[in-house]
């Protein structure tokens, strides 16, 4: 019954694309819903598609800072660190095949957890992983491979999600893929199969497939509205979710770059981690420097009207969009911490004077859907 609704919705979402292909509406960017925030019932979401479900945190944490280049990660510390996101409550943690050692410091943190904590504890934390497979023959032995090898690191009978990702669109393997990860579910080895960096017209084949696609990973940020702007009508539609990264765009969304002139040569903090390096790029893609520091100026007048940080509020705003489950915030585990913040997310509500507000500087930036493309394009365009 689940499969004949989401057939009959991605129906409905194919006749209403063809009527308004000539034109360009920017859905959802005026969509924000303000809700009143109470109990656990806000701090977590439930993705799913058919029978295939899977509660999470709504703020994830990120591991892509475990692959190098934001400091050297001590394996101990680090899962010290997990450990102490995990009993304030952030128990989500979201990594990659290629993320250096992250599928492996889940592993050991995971048998801590099963060591030290009660199982009830236990129920509560979840691994998202993806793999980025090259660009080779889609076999059921290949991806079966693959897919043990993450297992094992993260030391799981069944990994709790398994987030894909395909680089050219050109080579329909991905479909090929997908089936397989599909029949690793049936099998149990995988509890929920999942998208990241995929574009609108993508998902909806893959939907179209038959593939039970519980969510899609996506940047979206106040600066990068795109996914509201396609993806977002066809997830309502068929109650895919979004799960977002570049929500704070590496640490630029902070106290730390407000009030900051990057043009003078040591002016400024640096830009030091791959992440704010890529991140100003979509800055300044998007209007500016100048334009973002209005954002950022915006942004703190509401923060400090509620008592929180910048990037508390630049969460919350994105976690309010239609169709988005969660949202990352990375972690540099063993190096630095924001607990207190990310915390604070789920008790801010933030109201129609402040939505506004964001929403007016927000809307003077370039439209990022013609400039760049649609949800992953990024990643496809030489």
């Amino acid at each position: 019954m689940a499969a004949v609704v989401v057939l009959n919705n991605l129906a409905l979402y194919k006749s209403k694309s063809t009527k308004t292909r000539s034109g360009s509406s920017r859905l959802g960017s005026n969509s924000v819903k303000c809700s009143v925030a109470t109990g656990e019932e806000t701090r977590r979401v439930t993705v799913k598609n058919g029978n295939d479900s899977l509660d999470i945190c709504r703020v994830l944490n990120g591991m892509w800072q475990t692959s190098g280049g934001w400091g050297r990660i001590d394996r101990d510390d680090a899962v010290e660190a997990m450990l102490r996101y995990a009993d304030a409550g952030l128990s989500t943690f979201d990594m990659a095949d290629h993320y250096g050692p992250a599928e492996d410091l889940y592993g050991i943190f995971v048998n801590r957890v099963r060591r030290e904590r009660p199982p009830e504890y236990l129920d509560k934390i979840r691994g998202l992983t993806k793999w980025v497979p090259p660009p080779v023959k889609m076999t059921s032995s290949f991806v079966r491979e693959s897919i043990n090898v993450s297992r094992k690191r993260m030391d799981v009978s069944s990994l709790d999600m398994l987030q894909f990702h395909w680089w050219d669109y050109s080579n329909p393997g991905y479909l090929d893929a997908l089936k397989h990860l599909t029949d690793l579910k049936e099998e149990g080895k995988i509890k929920t199969v999942a998208l990241t960096n995929f574009d609108t017209e993508r998902l909806q084949i893959i939907l179209e497939n038959g593939i039970p696609i519980v969510s899609n990973q996506v940047q979206h940020s106040i600066v990068d509205m795109r996914p509201q702007q396609k993806m977002a009508e066809l997830c309502q539609l068929t109650g895919v979710k979004l799960i977002t990264y570049g929500t704070v765009m590496g640490g630029l969304l902070s106290e730390k770059f407000l009030d900051t002139n990057l043009a003078i040569p040591f002016a400024g903090p640096p830009l030091n981690t791959p992440s704010l390096q890529k991140y100003k790029r979509m800055v300044d893609a998007w209007g500016g420097w100048s334009l973002f520091q209005t954002l950022l100026q915006t942004l703190k007048k509401i923060s400090s009207k509620h008592g929180v940080s910048i990037p508390t509020v630049a969460v919350k705003y994105i976690l309010d969009q239609p169709a988005v489950a969660g949202s990352m915030v990375g972690v540099r585990l063993g190096l630095s911490e924001h607990v207190q913040d990310t915390n604070a997310i789920f008790s801010l509500v933030l109201d129609e004077e402040d939505v506004n507000s964001i929403q007016e500087v927000s809307k003077r930036g370039k439209d990022l859907l013609k400039v760049i493309g649609d949800c992953g394009d990024e990643y496809r365009r030489a």
